[in-house]
């Protein structure tokens, strides 16, 4: 928020230094913050993530992150197509209107990062920003999929279609970032590649990630999710093939990528709220043009609503065998879903990309929607995103971001059980399997979770490194 008042403020310094000519020293390019922004702000989330917490609710956070995106953005369109009109703003087409949807359902996982934090809140944190991640790459590929919809033809094949679309970008993209950060870890580990060398092993680490992400986009997959996974990996192998030095180097250096990237981003979106000539080109009364706002951001606290209460109760049904007594309660629903409430870069990006050509409307109803969703940004960040924190501190006093770990921990002799043992009858293993599959039909997160830190401890450790006496490390 802060950086965001700065890029205002600085906007404003140029706005009167020119006598109102202009506010920009840099424009906003979509393709410079997906290309070169973006990357090293995902990347670092993904390195600093608590990978326990995260996948243990990894369940909850893909509801959130797909199903959510799916519902808001209808009632986003929907709503926007019944209220435009009523205000005087008939120009859209329906592909602006299906665009407009997914622009404004694709959360400022930026803003998160700075309001929350996973030391105070552990709980809201993982969920809200592990459904940012997943939400800004299930807009994009949405908003790219409706760019290619014939809008005049739309039928349940279509639909299926492009859900088809999203489940092969989804696992071809994570498995892209998987593949990248283990060749990095084997590369540190086996071939002993820039031993003794922290700049040798920092600059492979960054390369690397950065590979992965533009292969994504190369093959038109989505750069975030790879990127993202990407630094999980390479925070749960790679970090311990280095040295000392390079451990803590990494942390700081990451970081501040991360920090340059995010001032960047904010110094664009503050001074590109400024530009007279955007405001100018809208045709619309002061009075339609609040009224188009306020419509925005009321669709978009409804339809936030409408996904964050019942699947966390989806959630909370699915995880009531849990022996603890951990779940999102109401008083988290609502820090979620507020919280959620925060759009930034990733939605003026989209909107760019479809109301602008390079960077300049080519008629006022593209004018009016750009300069929508500046004003939609900017609010929800700077109001939202201000009253987030006394929220928490309203409704969860004393800490109550919540434990994370909704399963019993697993003990040190059923860690060191293999899943098959060729030492053992075949009637053992097979009373083992039926066990393993009770287990998973009772609790599946527990179960889940528990196979892979002992699959992880057994053969991915050893091949990709680790650290192997930490048998609680998820």
């Amino acid at each position: 928020m802060f950086l965001q008042t700065k890029g205002c403020v600085t906007g404003t310094i140029i706005l009167l230094i020119s006598k109102g000519k202009s506010s920009h020293i840099l424009r906003f390019d979509e393709e410079i913050f997906f290309i070169y922004l973006l990357p090293p702000i995902i990347f670092n989330a993904g390195y600093q993530v608590k990978k326990k917490q995260f996948f243990h609710n990894f369940f909850t956070i893909m509801l959130f992150g797909v199903i959510g995106v799916l519902v808001s953005s209808s009632i986003i369109t929907t709503g926007s197509w019944l209220m435009f009109q009523k205000l005087g703003f008939n120009g859209p087409t329906p592909r602006d209107y299906l665009g407009l949807g997914t622009i404004f359902s694709s959360t400022d996982t930026v803003c998160t990062l700075q309001v929350l934090h996973q030391e105070e809140t552990p709980l809201l944190y993982s969920l809200v920003f592990g459904e940012g991640v997943v939400n800004d790459a299930t807009s994009v590929v949405l908003f790219n999929a409706i760019q290619k919809l014939d809008v005049n033809r739309v039928d349940g094949w279509t639909a299926a279609g492009v859900l088809l679309d999203f489940l092969y970008l989804f696992s071809t993209s994570t498995a892209l970032g998987v593949a990248a950060g283990l060749v990095t870890s084997y590369v540190l580990k086996g071939l002993y590649f820039g031993r003794h060398s922290s700049v040798r092993e920092i600059a492979l680490m960054v390369l690397m990630a950065y590979l992965s992400y533009m292969l994504a986009e190369l093959f038109e997959l989505s750069g975030i999710l790879t990127v993202f996974f990407c630094g999980i990996f390479m925070s749960h192998y790679a970090w311990h093939n280095v040295t000392d030095s390079s451990r803590i180097t990494t942390k700081h250096v990451f970081a501040m990528m991360s920090f340059i990237a995010e001032t960047f981003i904010f110094l664009y979106v503050g001074m590109d709220a400024l530009d007279i000539e955007k405001w100018k080109m809208s045709k619309l009364s002061v009075w339609n043009s609040i009224g188009v706002y306020s419509t925005i951001i009321f669709l978009i606290l409804l339809g936030r609503a409408a996904f964050v209460f019942p699947l966390s109760a989806l959630s909370n049904c699915m995880n009531r065998t849990s022996s603890r007594s951990s779940t999102i309660t109401f008083k988290h629903q609502i820090v979620i879903w507020w919280a959620g409430l925060m759009r930034g870069a990733v939605s003026i990006a989209l909107a760019f990309k479809q109301f602008t050509h390079y960077g300049t409307p080519l008629d006022p109803v593209n004018a009016t929607m750009v300069t929508a969703t500046v004003t939609v940004v900017l609010f929800s960040t700077l109001v939202f995103g201000f009253l987030t924190k006394p929220l928490i501190h309203y409704l969860l006093p004393h800490g109550g971001g919540g434990n994370l770990d909704r399963e019993p921990t697993i003990s040190k002799e059923d860690m060191r059980l293999p899943l098959l043992s060729f030492e053992e009858s075949a009637a053992t293993n097979l009373e083992r399997a039926k066990d393993g599959l009770s287990m998973l039909m009772d609790r599946p997160v527990y179960t889940i979770h528990s196979f892979w830190r002992r699959f992880d401890n057994a053969y991915m450790k050893p091949t990709f490194g680790g650290d192997r006496s930490n048998q609680s490390a998820s």
